[in-house]
């Protein structure tokens, strides 16, 4: 990029940054500010949605309850700790990352994390997307193939621009997008208050430990852990003498304070009515619409695109930094616009032309959670191995300190990976089949098989997390106290 061409980017607000280390003068960022990324990304009325996923395993109202604030928690307090490494490196997750698999071993888990992060936005955009339909049609103005590809370019639009913006735009527009989706989920709930049936709700039977274990595991990754693998890029601009403690805390607070309220507001809808809970697992926007007043389902269409936009922003941003880090040598707004263009031709093909994608799509990037749980096992025990900040420099030259390939972390993030597919189901047999062998530890380790009580647990994603920390926590300890100096 020309300097005449830099200059008129920074002059309209482009972040020209890219992987990079940022400048010591750039780091004015302080944790509170990660409240506003974290909250607007995760403040939604598609958030009630999960209470009809909570009860779908078959537990009592405050069995959910436990479930919902222990998961939506800890998950995000994970992200907080991930996010200490932007502080100490001034770089993006995946550069960080570099000091646990090598300068060049990064790229195992670095491929990982950009098909999950594309899969995800890809998945945001395509729900907001057919949001504008249904709630269209219940609206009377259509909802057929115009109005999905007007909300279609207009989702795509808000997304790729905002992506390629950068940092310093995506955080002034998700404080404006918190207020606004904020505001509308309150007045959702005021709105929908009268369809709680506080007597039905109680009434719902407890289940089994199994099934409080499965729908743990199910919101763990449904919000925190889905976020894990690009929680640093947000906090690299933090001031190098911000207190850890507080970026794990503003980072928890903000991404979990409104999904533990709305997926709690969630199970009292849903536990109310199995009516209105089978058709929010079909369709959550339009389910959820049904028992709005009219006047207000424009409203809360708007709510919820911006909520699904405001995620799939992040994601795009830093699966382009994630591009970056495979060694792809193009700007960072470039990078951010490549990833916007998939997104946006995936969308397409969903919405318009595949038959039975959706299923398989979701298999697919389940699939992807184990080794990412298995990555950000390895990376809080890095993290929590380490006293001092990274040596800059290194996280760049396959020739220092971190070397190119951390075989002990390659092989653990391996290993536990597919100790972990063997311990989860394909939720999606009939549509994704080519995924069917997962699950083969279930018999042999004497948990029923894929039929038993244990098989919808997901007890890989667990044991990923668990046993990769743990393992790197042992193994590496020299290794870590070598590259600082201190052996």
């Amino acid at each position: 990029m020309s300097t005449r061409t830099l200059t008129e980017t920074r002059r309209l607000g482009v972040e020209t940054t890219g992987i990079e280390i940022i400048d010591e003068s750039e780091r004015t960022a302080r944790p509170r500010d990660l409240f506003w990324p974290w909250f607007a990304a995760n403040v939604s009325v598609f958030g009630i949605s999960y209470g009809s996923y909570v009860l779908g395993f078959g537990i009592s109202f405050w069995q959910s309850v436990l479930v919902t604030v222990i998961g939506v928690v800890i998950s995000f307090a994970l992200c907080g700790i991930i996010a200490i490494a932007g502080k100490r490196g001034s770089a993006p997750t995946m550069i960080t990352s570099r000091a646990a698999f090598g300068v060049t071993g990064q790229k195992l888990p670095g491929v990982v994390s950009w098909l999950v992060s594309i899969g995800w936005e890809t998945f945001l955009a395509i729900m907001a997307t057919l949001a504008t339909a249904t709630i269209f049609r219940q609206l009377g103005w259509g909802g057929g193939t115009t109005t999905k590809i007007v909300a279609m370019v207009v989702v795509a639009a808000l997304i790729v621009s905002a992506s390629v913006a950068g940092y310093h735009i995506i955080m002034r527009l998700q404080s404006v997008l918190t207020w606004v989706t904020g505001i509308a989920t309150i007045v959702y709930v005021a709105l929908t208050l009268s369809h709680v049936n506080w007597s039905t709700v109680a009434a719902v039977k407890p289940g089994p430990f199994q099934a409080v274990i499965g729908a743990l595991v199910m919101v763990m990754t449904g919000f925190g852990l889905g976020w894990i693998n690009i929680a640093a890029d947000w906090s690299r601009y933090q001031r190098r003498d911000a207190r850890g403690g507080a970026i794990v805390g503003w980072n928890t607070f903000g991404g979990a304070i409104a999904p533990t309220l709305l997926v709690i507001y969630g199970l009292t809808l849903a536990g109310s009515d199995p009516k209105l809970s089978e058709g929010i697992a079909n369709d959550p926007i339009g389910t959820l619409g049904t028992i709005l007043p009219t006047w207000f389902l424009l409203p809360v269409l708007v709510s919820a695109i911006l909520a699904l936009v405001s995620g799939a922003v992040l994601g795009i941003y830093s699966s382009g930094l994630t591009l970056l880090s495979l060694g792809v040598r193009i700007p960072r707004p470039t990078a951010a616009f490549v990833d916007g263009v998939i997104l946006t031709l995936g969308t397409i093909w969903v919405v318009f032309f595949a038959e039975s994608f959706l299923g398989p799509f979701q298999s697919f990037l389940i699939t992807l959670g184990v080794p990412l749980a298995a990555w950000a096992g390895i990376m809080i025990a890095d993290l929590v191995l380490r006293k001092r900040d990274y040596d800059d420099d290194a996280l760049f030259d396959p020739r220092g300190r971190y070397g190119a390939f951390d075989w002990t972390s390659i092989i653990t993030m391996v290993v536990t990976s597919v100790l972990g597919w063997g311990l989860v189901i394909n939720l999606f047999a009939e549509d994704a089949s080519w995924n069917n062998w997962q699950g083969f530890l279930l018999g042999p380790l004497g948990l029923g098989g894929k039929d038993g009580t244990w098989a919808y647990a997901n007890l890989g994603v667990i044991v990923a997390l668990v046993l990769a920390f743990v393992v790197t926590l042992v193994l590496r300890r020299g290794t870590v106290a070598r590259q600082e100096g201190r052996r």
